[in-house]
């Protein structure tokens, strides 16, 4: 819908050429459909239309990524009857109405992906003269514009000052930050809704806009469909226009729309793909049923490691790690501690969500907490005292995997929601609490899920800084699907405790004998 059909809605040749009808529809406001009313039903009207063609033989099926992905969720919840299968790859999140809050910005903080999508967008909008708001928006407006963070953007200053005339889904956004109760509930009473044969999935360079990645596991984990499929792959971003996975939605509707048995429901439900091996892994579930959840511990001398602390120890007291982050419009230099652990013994596969549990204390009423999961190495060198061998050699290899965020003040978690693996924070307005300067408290940061091999001889790496920057001036950035995020614009002082008493850990998902 963002994009041109070719782009997003698969490659016409290719089905066609199969034996397929390829539709590409537009819902009300998008490219050249027209605008106004309720949405809701144009997926269900579209397939009960085709299903009416005489060119068609009443088995309807659905492809495309991204926002053609969640249409066809969003269509299968309402049941239409000649809907048979859908194929959502990298759709959107799975909580809200086509995608919400949650999925798209964990952990509560606020990044520029709807901002730098907006240039490209085929949606319907027009730059108009500011007008005033309904009361209840008009006082939300208030509240935003007079946020240092936001005013400390130009560009998001200036969408704001227009009051919803420019990039109104963005500007949604900035006057309400927050998840909502009704929205999680409505959806989690939703998902049961889905029932007929669903492949969903995305890849490891969903990460960075978080929605996908987000979205594909929480569709697969929370739909009851008694056929359902998951797909992981790696690092590198689908081609445009998207032909990647073809043969898999062939393999997926000759089963379900023509009847002929590719051997596809032979296969395993999960299949993913290792960064570090290189390889396809399958597995029953996800997080697969094997996984041993391993804590490595963050110690001083920024080093990481999986020996627990002994109480009645040295350990007893051990003083924080601490940096002091300037504000964007200060410093272009990003602050940060970096914990390596010692070169592995042997090799290491993780597959799935990470979790940083941090015990930490700021000295403002809130920050950015932000994470970086990196495979480093191979290290060959030795560490004694003698000059020039004290530190880790600085020009080691190193791979960016993953990142975790975490707004200071959405720290709150919902205990029913939430498991060992996977935190739920509620990033409500009710819930969100502004920190006590120098308190020290306990941080459960989520890390979006991911698949390495760390071979022997690298190090894992663990970074946590708080900033992040454009790549260019003006609010440009060279990828909108790699976006920054809004920061503080206080200067912010960062203390990291590791003791018995704070126990900060990074929790890995293992997999053994991998």
């Amino acid at each position: 819908m963002l994009w041109t059909g070719p782009a997003e809605a698969g490659d016409t040749k290719f089905f066609v050429s199969r034996g397929y009808v390829h539709v590409i529809g537009n819902p009300r406001g998008i490219g050249k459909s027209e605008a106004g009313g309720s949405r809701a039903f144009d997926g269900y009207d579209l397939i009960e239309w085709i299903a009416a063609q005489p060119w068609c033989d009443g088995n309807v099926g659905m492809v495309g990524i991204s926002g053609f992905g969640a249409e066809q969720l969003m269509a299968a919840k309402l049941k239409p009857p000649h809907l048979k299968a859908i194929f959502p790859f990298d759709s959107r999140g799975a909580y809200g109405e086509a995608g919400g809050f949650r999925d798209e910005y964990p952990g509560g903080v606020i990044h520029l992906f709807r901002f730098l999508l907006q240039v490209y967008a085929s949606a319907h909008q027009q730059k108009g003269q500011p007008k005033a708001l309904p009361p209840a928006r008009e006082k939300l407006w208030a509240e935003a514009i007079a946020n240092p963070d936001f005013r400390m953007y130009p560009h998001i200053y200036n969408v704001l000052a227009l009051k919803g005339e420019h990039f109104p889904i963005y500007f949604d956004i900035l006057i309400d930050p927050y998840d909502k109760v009704a929205a999680v509930e409505k959806s989690e009473a939703e998902f049961s809704k889905i029932e007929i044969p669903t492949y969903t999935g995305s890849g490891w360079y969903g990460y960075t806009y978080k929605l996908h990645l987000n979205g594909a596991q929480n569709w697969f984990r929370n739909i009851k469909a008694p056929h359902k499929k998951l797909l992981l792959a790696g690092p590198a971003h689908l081609d445009r226009p998207v032909k990647a996975f073809h043969d898999e939605m062939l393999r997926w509707y000759d089963q379900w729309l023509k009847g002929i048995d590719t051997g596809i429901l032979n296969d395993p439900p999960v299949r993913f793909w290792v960064m570090g091996a290189n390889e396809w892994r399958s597995g029953s579930d996800w997080p697969l049923p094997e996984t041993q959840w391993v804590k490595f511990y963050l110690r001083g001398w920024e080093r990481l490691t999986t020996e627990p602390f002994v109480p009645a120890s040295a350990d007893d007291y051990q003083a924080p790690d601490a940096f002091a982050q300037m504000p964007p419009n200060q410093t272009n230099r990003i602050q940060r501690l970096r914990y390596l652990s010692e070169p592995l013994t042997q090799d290491l596969t993780i597959a799935g969500p990470s979790v940083l549990n941090l015990h930490a204390a700021i000295d403002q009423d809130d920050t950015n907490w932000i994470v970086i999961l990196k495979d480093v190495g191979p290290d060959v060198g030795v560490q004694t005292a003698r000059e020039g061998e004290r530190d880790v050699p600085p020009n080691l290899h190193e791979r960016e995997l993953t990142r975790g965020w975490l707004k200071a003040s959405h720290r709150a978690l919902d205990s029913k929601r939430s498991l060992s693996w996977r935190p739920w924070h509620p990033l409500t307005r009710e819930a969100q609490k502004p920190v006590t300067p120098g308190a020290i408290n306990e941080y459960a940061i989520e890390i979006m899920a991911t698949a390495n091999a760390f071979k022997r001889g690298h190090r894992i790496c663990l970074e946590i800084t708080s900033l992040d920057l454009a790549t260019g001036v003006g609010g440009a950035h060279n990828v909108e699907y790699i976006p920054y995020h809004i920061c503080s614009s206080k200067t912010v002082l960062h203390r990291i405790y590791h003791d018995p008493q704070h126990p900060s850990h990074l929790l890995l998902p293992v997999i053994p004998n991998a």
